[in-house]
């Protein structure tokens, strides 16, 4: 297939003329579609049903402690659901403290803490002069819009095929005691897919930084979320590569149920060094008599272990993998050859990272927002909102129906080789 910047002034014109038939008759069929957001589809929350019906009111509603799950109790989570999130983040039971239902929320109170009251001792990051973080870009949005909300710098970091660039997070860290912190998504990142190599975790455990209450915020959303049996990511697990390296407090590891059980209604945790639980706990006794206990059991006594969440996931796969695979192959069909995108074919996750010609990305979103196909807006994967290059679009094939799916992708691949054509053009003028 011929490239479209190897093709005539003429045949593009042509060729524009053609797609634009396509894309108004598209367009006609007035769709309502949306690819914006990482969200589970009513298929796959119809897998954990069943959790609705684990406790009644004939349940013995006492956890392994004894203690009666209705009432006060338990600060840091009942045993069996510290068990099981500690087997599916693959930590030590006594490092894991269970939350409320969403790590976003664990997210934001740690910096929320960090900014009042410093971290172990250190010095509130609101009396500094400057705060800074490191975002390995492209990246999660709303871990950019945590630190954007309490006023931190951030400096893009850019992603290699084995995660961010470790020779300038190194040199980043190592020189300026501002810098507080990195967000990474270290397995099946949002939004490439891509899953930190070995070294890389050797090289973010041996991190020397300047500023002793740095922290590595691991946001491990994907751990167990493949798409396919015989072909899946391996990640050192982070925790125990400090504990080695003489960094065990170096490191916050979060995780939750979110897109395993139900997203509104998981189980989240933090998990790290025993120093930096006895300081999260200390601040969590002022600011709650414990977490809901009852959705704790429920989780417990559904998955009974996390083989039980294991063989849940699997379910999940099997609704997702044809999402993934419709995608890429129409991807692989259309624009394959043309020079006018690129993409990543991740084995896990929730995203599929596209990245147009330079200058591309607002106006293919846009595009595609006329025949009502709402994206991600552009920009949204970099820190501000800002892509320098104007190139990256998140796809999110989670959500729609496979047939909403199919509609979808024809009108991105339309909306892609139209806003192409134009730049092109625009050069050859």
């Amino acid at each position: 297939m011929l490239a479209y910047k190897d093709r005539s002034k003429e045949e593009l014109l042509e060729l524009k003329s053609q797609l634009e038939q396509e894309f108004q008759k598209v367009k006609a069929q007035g769709l309502q579609l949306d690819m914006s957001r990482g969200k589970p589809s009513a298929a796959q929350l119809d897998l954990a049903m069943g959790m609705m019906d684990v406790l009644t009111s004939e349940s013995d509603l006492k956890c392994e402690e004894g203690v009666d799950c209705r009432n006060y109790g338990v600060l840091d989570g009942i045993r069996e659901a510290k068990q099981l999130l500690a087997d599916m983040t693959e930590v030590p039971k006594d490092n894991i403290v269970i939350f409320g239902n969403s790590s976003l929320n664990i997210m934001y109170d740690t910096i929320a803490r960090s900014m009042t009251h410093g971290v172990m001792g250190s010095t509130p990051w609101a009396k500094l002069d400057k705060v800074k973080f490191l975002c390995p870009v492209p990246g999660y949005d709303r871990h950019f819009a945590i630190t954007e909300h309490f006023g931190i710098e951030m400096i893009n970091v850019p992603m290699t095929m084995d995660g961010p660039d470790m020779d300038i997070v190194e040199k980043l860290v190592s020189e300026d005691d501002a810098i507080k912190g990195i967000w990474c998504v270290p397995k099946y990142s949002n939004p490439q897919g891509i899953t930190y190599s070995d070294e890389t975790v050797h090289r973010f455990a041996k991190l020397k930084p300047a500023a002793k209450d740095f922290r590595i915020y691991w946001d491990n959303a994907y751990g167990i979320h493949h798409l396919y049996e015989d072909k899946q990511d391996y990640l050192i697990e982070i925790l125990m590569e400090c504990k080695k390296e003489g960094n065990p407090d170096m490191v916050y590891k979060f995780c939750s149920t979110s897109k395993v059980s139900f997203p509104g209604s998981g189980v989240a945790a933090i998990a790290a060094s025993d120093a930096n639980l006895v300081a999260i706990r200390k601040q969590m006794q002022i600011q709650t008599i414990g977490h809901d206990k009852l959705n704790q059991l429920r989780h417990a006594r559904f998955y009974k272990d996390i083989h039980g969440m294991v063989e849940h996931m699997k379910l999940h796969a099997d609704i997702l993998r044809p999402k993934f695979e419709t995608v890429l192959t129409i991807l692989e069909r259309e624009l394959e050859g043309l020079e006018i995108g690129s993409w990543l074919r991740p084995r896990g996750g929730y995203f599929i990272s596209f990245d147009a010609m330079d200058g591309c990305a607002k106006a293919i979103v846009a595009k595609a927002s006329e025949a009502g196909l709402v994206m991600t807006p552009a920009g949204a994967t970099f820190p501000y909102g800002k892509d320098p290059k104007d190139s990256n679009i998140r796809i999110a094939p989670s959500y729609p129906t496979p047939e909403e799916l199919a509609k979808a992708c024809e009108i991105f691949v339309l909306s892609v080789k139209l806003v192409s054509i134009d730049k092109i053009l625009e050069s050859k003028s």
